[in-house]
């Protein structure tokens, strides 16, 4: 006796595959909270496009409708970067479909990725950085915690997670060094300055027990309601500041990240010891820094040279 399946029994049986793969990829491959939401994301608007749009089954595509869809996401105004970020959620999809046996064919052949212009990371200049963190900027309790915020960013390169992550015993004040939790769950130890040291201690000493409101609390960055700080905050903060110093460069995390790299290699820093203390996983990722430095010098030596 033949049991016909329903649409809706086989769209529930789709959108479970999805959902399988994410947790495959979230138990297995250890990827961030927030890769997993771009792909389920990506993967919605893929499974919307094939099954609603083209009336197909997300195992009954070739290589046509993939284009179809390459085409469709250009349409929508999409960054060459976010369409490539797409692509690659579909590739593990289909390369864990065919793994795991749910489908017979190979379908990842089918997707071929358009080639990515490499955008050289804007960073700070000296200049800059110092009227990003002149101490006149920062008042009071929350001003003293940010200036801690911003000088670790700086001082360590740290992801914002990796920051926001961060509990009181992962620091070591006396031997400035501080743990990371980085991508994939990988553990490092990252150093910190003797500035950082400087307003990291006088947040532990007169800022952090006055935001505490329960005695367990070990997240070391809280805000004023005694809560983990969010990610949100720390844009928010970082942009507000860059703004009110009359810095006019797009201010995020990732610019101090960059920032610290650039200088670190300027400085004659060995390209391996700042990868293990980005926690880049491909030594490649740290290359760019080298370009970055080279642009930044061509740019100071043209301000200055004298001969036109």
């Amino acid at each position: 006796m033949n049991i016909k399946i329903t649409d809706n029994e086989k769209d529930e049986q789709e959108k479970g595959l999805i959902e399988y793969f994410l947790e495959y990829i979230t138990l297995e491959r250890g990827l961030s909270s927030n890769t997993i939401i771009s792909y389920r994301y990506d993967l919605q608007k893929y499974y919307e496009f094939i099954v609603n749009k083209k009336q197909l089954s997300l195992q009954d595509v070739d290589r046509e409708t993939i284009s179809q869809y390459y085409y469709y996401l250009g349409q929508m105004d999409l960054a060459i970067n976010s369409i490539f970020r797409n692509l690659v959620a579909i590739k593990m999809f289909y390369r864990f479909l065919f793994i795991e046996g749910y489908t017979q064919n190979d379908l990842t052949r089918f997707i071929e990725f358009p080639k990515l212009k490499k955008k050289l990371p804007e960073i700070l200049n000296l200049k800059e950085l110092d009227r990003l963190l002149a101490e006149k900027n920062f008042v009071g309790l929350l001003g003293k915690r940010d200036r801690a915020i911003i000088e670790l960013f700086y001082a360590t390169g740290m992801r914002v997670t990796e920051l926001i992550s961060l509990n009181r015993n992962d620091i070591n004040m006396d031997h400035q060094l501080l743990k990371c939790i980085g991508k994939g769950n990988k553990e490092r130890w990252v150093p910190f300055s003797d500035r950082a040291h400087v307003v990291l201690s006088d947040y532990l000493q007169f800022v952090r027990p006055k935001l505490i409101k329960k005695e367990d609390s070990n997240r070391f960055f809280l805000n004023n309601h005694g809560q983990p700080i969010t990610r949100q905050a720390i844009f928010y903060l970082i942009k507000n500041y860059a703004h009110k110093c009359g810095i006019k460069k797009k201010v995020t995390p990732h610019t101090l990240r960059h920032t610290l790299a650039t200088h670190l290699i300027e400085n004659g820093a060995d390209l391996r010891s700042v990868q293990e203390m980005l926690g880049h996983s491909d030594i490649s990722t740290t290359q760019i820094y080298t370009h970055v430095s080279r642009k930044w010098i061509k740019e100071e030596y043209f301000k200055a040279f004298p001969r036109v």
